[in-house]
Order: C-alpha cells, then structure tokens, then sequence
C-alpha cells in the first residue's frame, strides 16, 4: 500500500474520529474503538489480528496507566477532603502576603494539580479568589487567572495528572524527566500565563460580579484546626521526589557512575511510580486521615468514591492505547515515520500541531494528548531518542493539547460561570491564557531541545 494511501487512511481516520465525537456526540472510548478497528480492516489487517492488536494495546496501555491514575485519584481525593489543599492555599497567602497574592495562587494551583483534578482543584480554591477580591477590591480575574493558569499547566505538564502520565506510556519516555522538564517548561509558563496576563486582562475587561463576593470567607486565616502547611507540603512532595530520584539512580547506574547494589535497588523499588504513588497515598491516608479523626470505614469510602471518575480517563486512555497499537502493527506507523524522517518535519512540530487540531476541534485536553500521542508513537517506534528527548516530546503534546479552550470545552462554562464572565469575556481571558500556556510551553521547549541537542 502506498505512502498516499497509508495517509489518507490516517486523515480520514482522524475526521471520522472528530465527527464522532463532535456530530454523532459518541463517547471519545467507544469512537477511539470504533476508530482503531475501521483503520485495522482498511489496512487489510486479517480479522483475528485486528482484536488482537486492539487487546494488546489496551493491555500494554493499561497496565501502568490504571495503577498510576487509580493511586493518583485516591491521593488527590484525601488531600482534597482533608482540607489539605485549602489549606496549602492559605499559607501561601499568608507567605506571600495580600500585595503578592497572584502569586500566592499561582502556586498553590501548580502544587494542588498535582494530585488534584482540574476542574475540582479550581473548585476548591475559587473560595479564596472571591476573597481576595473582596478585600482587595481588585477584581476577580486579577486572582483568578493566576490560580487557572497554575491548575492548566500543571495539569498538563507534570505527572502524576492523568494526561501526562498517559502520554509518558504512550511515547515510552522515562516519568522522571517528564516531571523535571515539565516543572522547568510549567513554571515559567504559568508565570506569564497568570499573575502577568491576570494583572493585564484584569484591568481591560470590566466584569461585574459582585452577587459572587457576598458569600466570600476569609483568606488569610486558616479555618481552626487546618492541616499545617508542612505536612500537606511533604506528603504531596513525596512522590515527586521519589521519581525523580529513581530517574537519576537509573540514569548514573546506566552511566556507570554508580555500581548497581543494595541501596541503587532500594532507590529505583521506592521511586518506582508504583511504589512512590503507593507511599504517598498511605502517608495521605494515616496523617491526613487517621491522625486527624476519620476512621476507616470513612477513608474506605473516599478513597471508593474516588475512583468512579479516574474510569472514564483510564478507558479513554486504554483506547487510545489501542489506536497507536493499530497504527504500528497495520505498517502505517513505519512507513509514516520514514516520510516525516525524509520530509525534516520536526517532531515535535508535528506532536505539537497534531494536538493542536484535535484540541481545538474537540476541546478535551486529555482526548487531544492521547490522540496526539497514539499517532505520534508510531513515528518514534525505530527512533534512538534520549530519554530527555524523549520528554521533551511527552511535553509539546501537552502545550498543544492546552490551547484555546472554547465553547466546545466544559473548562470554559466552568470558569465563566465561577468567576462571572459572559461568553466574550471568557474568551478574552480565559482562552487567551490557555493560549499562552500553549504557545510559551511550546517555545521554551524548542529552546530546551536545542540545548539538549547541543549538549547531547
């Protein structure tokens, strides 16, 4: 089969996935199955083989992603009915003190999303924003913006997010650069994207909501009784460290800077994202729960509750696991992968673009990363890339993945309704930050592979 056919295949498949979703309103699981088996028949794959590459690529998918995520939910679920995450929030006020407290937010929404949904992290903290505005009298956007810019970065760039750790699977990259690199892209992107953008837009855009200040609590004083600051601090750093350390161990004893031994296995079992996730989630459990009152049968039911929204990432995750596994196997991965090698597209170009055009076209950012990613893998199959390069990739899907979320995106009526925006003041606020975060995640990444390209 020919080059030009094996693409419009591939385009077609796209479309067809989009109009699913968008037109016929199917689930993005079912389409993406759908999807994977009409582009296995149409490659003249026998049958047998198609369920077989389908079941293959769910199962190769899921067997690190559902652990990751299953671990994750519970996590973020005991820091979020803890009080742990509003707490962080208001120590970090109080740090930072009200002149300073765009940046306060800032942090506190790339910290929290960490283990945290977007959508309930932004839930969780709108309190304070109301607040602060209260008080300040600046308006809502002023705060607001940096606390979204925080969750979206986060949200996207660095596991243990579901979307992010999907990717990392999908494109086989080491979780611990994925962090690093993405720590290194998100903070200054949602600096620019948030307390700088925010202190702009806030000015330009006269929003009236003062109906959402009336029921504001105080910001700076902890409810009595909160979780210090310390506590939830370390336990959400926890696992962070530990992968990281494992990415370095590893990376030493591969350079034979280290000897392989007892303690070079201690470090890479505790800094195995199973076993750092695992970890952090029983500290959760015993500080966070135990030690602060709940019994047991109250955390079994959290930590129960906790895992019925996790479902719909990890299916929608698994399929598209299955998509990249009919790529590869029905011959249009390779043969794709030798034409962009020949045709010197970057990439990290095309990663990035490809979420692009399924985020705009769809509005799920965690749809367009395991998209982007299923089609990108392939392309990758028989490349030698560093594991840094390798990230570095993990993360143009994501910034392509973030940008402009609009109508056909829940993130958009939720932050509109939240903060007191019409249609039009959403989209010059909230979609032009989205639009940041993409667009400067993006370039900083171009400049890290440049560097790494020079270094390596």
């Amino acid at each position: 089969m020919s080059v030009t056919v094996m693409s419009l295949v591939l385009i077609l498949a796209i479309v067809l996935l989009l109009v699913l979703v968008l037109k016929v309103k199917l689930q993005a699981f079912l389409a993406l199955m759908i999807i994977s088996m009409a582009v296995g028949l149409a490659m003249g794959m026998p049958v047998e083989k198609v369920f077989e590459t389908m079941q293959n690529g769910m199962g190769s998918t899921l067997g690190f992603v559902a652990t990751i995520i299953g671990l994750g939910a519970i996590f973020g679920q005991i820091l979020e009915s803890s009080g742990g995450a509003r707490s962080l929030a208001h120590h970090l006020i109080q740090l930072f003190g009200k002149n300073r407290a765009q940046w306060a937010m800032v942090i506190a929404g790339f910290l929290i999303a960490i283990p945290v949904f977007f959508d309930v992290g932004f839930i969780i903290l709108v309190p304070l924003v109301y607040a602060l505005s209260r008080d300040t009298g600046k308006p809502l956007l002023h705060y607001g913006i940096p606390l979204l810019a925080g969750l979206v970065v986060t949200h996207a760039f660095v596991p243990p997010t579901p979307g992010p750790v999907a990717v990392t699977q999908i494109l086989n990259a080491e979780m611990g650069w994925v962090i690093v690199l993405g720590i290194v892209v998100g903070l200054p992107t949602s600096m620019l994207a948030g307390p700088l953008f925010g202190s702009y837009i806030s000015r330009k855009l006269k929003v009236d909501n003062g109906h959402l200040l009336q029921t504001a609590e105080d910001p700076v004083d902890p409810a009595k009784g909160a979780v210090a600051f310390s506590m939830v601090l370390s336990i959400l750093m926890l696992p962070i460290i530990l992968i990281v350390l494992h990415a370095t161990v590893k990376g030493l004893v591969e350079y034979n800077i280290l000897t392989p031994g007892f303690f070079t296995d201690v470090f890479l079992f505790v800094g195995h994202p199973f076993a750092a996730l695992t970890l952090a989630t029983l500290a959760a459990l015993y500080f966070l729960g135990i030690r602060r009152g709940k019994t047991r049968v109250e955390l079994l039911d959290i930590s129960t509750k906790s895992l019925a929204p996790a479902g719909l990432i990890i299916l929608i995750t698994g399929a598209g696991g299955v998509f990249k596994q009919v790529l590869v196997d029905s011959g249009i991965g390779v043969t794709l992968a030798e034409t962009v090698a020949d045709s010197g597209i970057p990439i990290l170009l095309l990663a990035y673009v490809l979420a692009v055009i399924i985020r705009i076209s769809q509005g799920s950012t965690t749809v367009a990363m395991i998209t982007a990613a299923g089609i990108t893998a392939p392309l990758i199959e028989h490349t030698p890339l560093h594991e840094m390069e390798r990230a570095l990739l993990v993360l143009s899907v994501a910034a392509g993945s973030t940008i402009m979320s609009h109508v056909n995106d829940s993130g958009f009526w939720l932050v509109g309704k939240y903060l007191g925006l019409s249609e039009k003041q959403t989209l010059c606020s909230w979609t032009v930050m989205t639009g940041i975060v993409s667009f400067t995640g993006f370039i900083i990444i171009l400049v890290l592979d440049a560097v790494l390209g020079i270094w390596l």
